[in-house]
């Protein structure tokens, strides 16, 4: 299934049916009053959460979605029958925002919750309501009121506790397949992965917690460059994030420092606020280093960070432990 996270639909609601004009017609009954029924009301358009569905991709083969009309008032004091409803299933974690206003309609974050996109019109009255003692045969009834109209933006962000972040091929894939049940695309080239990846990463019975895999960032993804850029929404409401630096192919302990700055740039450009989550800084790939050399750059990082950093091997599961441990300490 392609992984869709944003959309344009437009969604209508029913048109509420006419009242009805109408009179008794009965043997033996010389007068008989009003006795036309109310119209039914139109169908209304809601949206729901539902943990079940993961992406956006049903709305992309359809686009307009319109719920059912009330049906007419008739004579007999019968109401019409009012519409049927409509109820779009959304991911957890899916914004609706008015594409005439910009205004956030819903953000949907937890499993069920279900918001009113637009009401259905009410049913007109009958005739049978206008009757008076100064009054006793109306000879009109209420037209129905009429549905509305909106042209929506769907935008999922997706729903995480923490994310993976670092260039392309830093190893995000291989350590969430590691961690989770996840069954990522590895591979030994750039842009392996082109789109998120939820995993649940489990700690004993009662504690566990989900990590996202968010596709390789490069410089200028703010801007457009690469693919990441259309992903780092995903990044937004996550409590903190994994940030991997493949050190592997590095001469020089500069080098691998200056891709955790790319990163962090990149982050910042985006959005400043994820430069206030808690990271967690992880050396990647160091099963292809001697450890004088994991030393090396360790050291270098913790100095010029003033903070512990993890050497991490997703292949040989070194410390892999010690980070899911770290990861849920970052939760709390």
């Amino acid at each position: 299934m392609r992984f869709i996270d944003e959309v344009k639909i437009t969604v209508q609601s029913g048109n509420g049916g006419p009242g009805s004009v109408s009179f008794r017609r009965e043997k033996f009954i010389e007068f008989g009053g009003p006795d036309g029924g109310d119209g039914g009301d139109g169908g209304s358009v809601f949206v729901e959460a539902d943990n079940g569905v993961n992406t956006l991709v049903n709305f992309r083969g359809k686009k307009n979605y319109k719920s059912q009309s009330g049906e007419n008032g008739a004579g007999s004091q019968r109401n019409g029958k009012n519409g049927d409803d409509i109820i779009l299933k959304v991911p957890v974690g899916t914004i609706i925002r008015n594409i005439e206003t910009g205004q956030i309609v819903a953000d949907l974050t937890m499993h069920e919750e279900k918001i009113l996109l637009a009401e259905g019109g009410r049913g007109g009255l009958g005739n049978m309501n206008f009757k008076s003692s100064t009054n006793q045969a109306p000879r009109y009834a209420q037209d129905g009121e009429p549905g509305v109209y909106f042209e929506l933006e769907l935008e999922l962000k997706l729903i995480a506790d923490i994310a993976l972040v670092g260039l392309p091929n830093a190893g995000k894939s291989t350590l969430i397949s590691v961690i989770s049940a996840a069954k990522p695309k590895i591979a030994d080239y750039p842009f392996t992965t082109l789109e998120p990846n939820l995993g649940v990463v489990s700690m004993g019975e009662e504690s566990s917690f989900v990590v996202a895999d968010i596709p390789g960032l490069i410089e200028d993804a703010a801007d457009g460059k690469g693919l990441g850029h259309k992903f780092l929404k995903h990044i937004e409401r996550t409590s903190a994030f994994v940030h991997l630096v493949d050190v592997s192919w590095c001469l020089e302990e500069f080098e691998a420092f200056e891709q955790y700055v790319t990163i962090r740039n990149e982050l910042g450009k985006f959005n400043q606020d994820l430069l206030n989550k808690r990271e967690i800084v992880c050396l990647t790939k160091i099963d292809a280093m001697t450890e004088e050399e994991i030393d090396k750059y360790v050291k270098f990082f913790e100095d010029q960070l003033d903070k512990k950093v993890l050497p991490l091997s997703a292949v040989t599961s070194r410390n892999v432990e010690e980070l899911k441990v770290l990861m849920l300490k970052s939760l709390k």
